[in-house]
């Protein structure tokens, strides 16, 4: 069963992750930020991780350390719930539309991190989520969970939706690239 737990405690945030990959999207987040815990729960539900997220995070400061921390976290927890990455089919893409928003996601579960991230917000904040953090949050999740991550919005006006629509691609995304298909790593070297 291709699940993880990760705890992480530093002067700036407390954090419990679990995850378990071959779930149905039971989600279940606290991070004390609204939208994010909303665009998490998207991401439980559309990827069919189960996910539980606790964070307490220094709030009084800013949003950035909870939601780069839960980045850092989340990534790790399906790192190690992955595994060698064998008999997983690797890669994975999805345009997503939301209203009048479109955005595309693709992916490479490669063990070699890497975001490439392009986005025109017009808005400072979703609710108390500063809209810049988006990219810090999947920085931190490519990075500690060993994927290429490619996200772009297409078009879009309201960043509620242009937001929300990267997050459900990276999740349908991800649902394609860790579907298993059996046999080895698939890879030419053999190992990722």
């Amino acid at each position: 069963m291709r699940t993880a737990e990760i705890k992480r405690k530093t002067k700036e945030t407390d954090i419990e992750v679990f995850v378990k990959l071959d779930g149905d999207g039971k989600v279940n987040v606290d991070t004390g930020i609204g939208f994010f815990d909303h665009m998490l729960t998207a991401f439980g539900v559309h990827s069919g991780i189960d996910m539980q997220v606790n964070c307490t995070g220094d709030l009084n400061v800013d949003g950035h350390h909870t939601v780069e921390d839960v980045g850092i976290v989340l990534g790790q927890a399906f790192a190690k719930a992955l595994g060698d990455k064998g008999g997983i089919a690797r890669y994975g893409s999805a345009y997503v539309p939301m209203d009048e928003a479109l955005s595309f996601c693709a992916l490479d579960i490669s063990g070699r991190p890497f975001l490439a991230f392009s986005a025109n917000f017009t808005d400072f904040r979703c609710g108390e989520f500063d809209t810049c953090l988006t990219e810090e949050f999947f920085r931190a999740f490519a990075m500690n969970s060993g994927i290429t991550l490619h996200i772009r919005e297409e078009y879009g006006k309201n960043d509620h939706h242009i937001i929300e629509a990267m997050f459900k691609a990276v999740a349908h995304a991800l649902k394609d690239a860790m579907a298993v298909t059996g046999g080895g790593v698939l890879s030419t070297k053999g190992v990722l």
